[in-house]
C-alpha cells in the first residue's frame, strides 16, 4: 500500500536509479488501481462464489462427520449411560425387595420366637406346676400314711398302757379292800368295779 506525501522525491547522484524508482511507483500505482478499493477478500463479492462452494463442502464434510462418527459415539454412551442408570435402578429396586423380603421374614421368625417362648413359659409352668402337685399330693399321702401309722402305734401304746394301768388298778384295789376288811375279794369282781369306775 502506497504512502502518499506531500514532499517531493529526493533526487539521487544515480539516474538510472531514479527511474528505475519512478517505474516501480508507476507499477504499484497500477496494481492497487486493479484491486480496488482495497480490504478482505470476504467481503468482495467477485470471491463469494469460491467460499460458498467450500462452506458448502466444509458442511458437508462436517454433516457426515456428526452423522456418522460422532452422532453415533455420542448416542452410544448416552445409551450405555441410559442401561447402566437403568440396571442401577432395578438391581437397587431388587435389593430393596429383598431387603424388604428379609426384614419381613425376620419379624415374623421375631413373633414366632415370641409366640414360641410364651408356649414354652406356659408349658414350663404348667409341667412345673403339675410336677409340685404332684410332689405335694405324695407328700400328704406319705404325711398320711405317717400319721395313720403313727395314730395306730399310740392306740396299741394307749391300749397297752390302759390294760397295765387296769391291772394295777385292779392290784391297787384288790390289796386295799384285802387291807381294809382283812378278806380277800375275787380278782374279778374288783376288776368289774375298777372297769366301771374307769
Amino acid at each position: 500500500m502506497a504512502v502518499e506525501t506531500d514532499s517531493a522525491p529526493i533526487p539521487s547522484a544515480d539516474p538510472a536509479a531514479d527511474v528505475t524508482s519512478a517505474g516501480a511507483a508507476a507499477h504499484g500505482s497500477t496494481t492497487a488501481a486493479e484491486h480496488g478499493s482495497g480490504g478482505l477478500p470476504q467481503f468482495q463479492f467477485e470471491h463469494w462464489g469460491g467460499q460458498i462452494a467450500y462452506l458448502l463442502i466444509l458442511f458437508v464434510i462436517l454433516y457426515v462427520l456428526m452423522a456418522k462418527v460422532f452422532a453415533p459415539r455420542m448416542r452410544r454412551v448416552l445409551d450405555e449411560r441410559a442401561a447402566t442408570i437403568a440396571d442401577a435402578i432395578t438391581s437397587a429396586k431388587a435389593l430393596q425387595a429383598e431387603a424388604d423380603a428379609q426384614a419381613d421374614a425376620a419379624k415374623r421368625a421375631l413373633v414366632e420366637a415370641r409366640a414360641a417362648a410364651q408356649r414354652t413359659a406356659v408349658e414350663a409352668g404348667a409341667k412345673a406346676a403339675a410336677a409340685a402337685q404332684a410332689q405335694k399330693a405324695a407328700l400328704e399321702a406319705e404325711l398320711s400314711a405317717k400319721q395313720a401309722e403313727a395314730e395306730g402305734r399310740i392306740r396299741v401304746a394307749r391300749d397297752a398302757a390302759m390294760q397295765q394301768l387296769t391291772v394295777v388298778a385292779t392290784d391297787a384295789a384288790e390289796a386295799m379292800l384285802e387291807k381294809l376288811t382283812g378278806a380277800k375279794a375275787p380278782r374279778a369282781a374288783v376288776a368289774a368295779a375298777v372297769k366301771s369306775q374307769g
